[in-house]
Formats: C-alpha cells, structure tokens, sequence
C-alpha cells in the first residue's frame, strides 16, 4: 500500500514550520515561497488549513504534460517532476484542479510536492501533527472533496 499525506487541518495552528522545512529540502534556503506545501489562512474564521500535492491517482497533471516530464516514483508513489525534461510550458499548472504545482522563476521548470523520496520534511517539522505521513487507500480528488464536504458542513452549523 502506498503512503500518502495526511492534512489535519484541525490541528494546523499557521506555525508555517512546514513551509520552512519544505523550501530548506528543495532548495537549502529558508523561503516559504520555494515550498511545495503551503498554509492558506482564513482570517475571518482563525483558521488555517495546510495544503499541496495530493499525488492524485489520475494525475491531471502526468496526463497533461505534452513531454512526459512528470512520472511515478514506483518506491514512493509520488508524481514528480524530471527537471531535465520538463520545458517550462506551465500545461501541469493549468490542468491540477487544486493549484498545488508551482513555476520556478529561477529554473524556468515547475515544480511539485515530491514526498522528499519518502521522508516528508513537511511531517518532521510540524510541531501538532496536523501532517502526517501515513498508509492510504485514497488519494487525490477523493480526499479533497471528503474534507471540502466536512469543512462545508462545519460552516453551515456556525
């Protein structure tokens, strides 16, 4: 069975220690927007809710990409990016329906959660465990619509 990320968002405080420990793994400086996982705050509500690649199943982005530069990491299951073939055209970017890849301005490439090949960075920092590393029978749009649907749901109640 492969992992995957697990997002509490529940438990997510706005610390950004993931986004820090992401961007330090991939690219060795403390820049949160070098970081593949991000905390969209919501100011009104005091929450804040921890989000990036869910390694979709059907990987719009893989499908998408016109020169087969996203592939599967058979050991991790992750989808990532070859920067050798990857041209910078940005079609990935457009076909993730979560806006979970970013372009790099100093590569001229995309980029992509990667699982830091199996020991996610983002889950080593996070002090309240509302990242988790964890066994996963779903991925992808399953999972965000099952915390869409709870997170709705929770704000027709307030």
């Amino acid at each position: 069975m492969q992992k995957s990320l697990y997002l509490d968002a529940d438990k997510c405080t706005g610390c950004k220690q993931c986004e820090l420990a992401c961007s330090f793994e991939r690219d060795g400086s403390f820049n949160p927007i070098k970081s593949s996982i991000q905390i969209f705050t919501f100011h009104e509500a005091g929450r804040f809710v921890p989000y990036t690649c869910t390694q979709c199943d059907d990987a719009w982005c893989m499908t998408a990409c016109p020169v087969d530069a996203i592939t599967i990491n058979t050991a991790t299951g992750a989808k990532e990016v070859n920067e050798a073939t990857c041209v910078g055209c940005k079609v990935c970017t457009i076909a993730c329906p979560f806006g979970t890849i970013n372009y790099n301005t100093d590569t001229g490439k995309v980029t992509k959660c990667d699982l830091c090949g199996g020991d996610p960075q983002c889950v080593t920092a996070c002090p309240t465990d509302a990242i988790t590393y964890v066994e996963a029978d779903a991925t992808g749009f399953s999972r965000m619509k099952e915390w869409a649907a709870k997170t709705d749901n929770a704000q027709s109640a307030a």
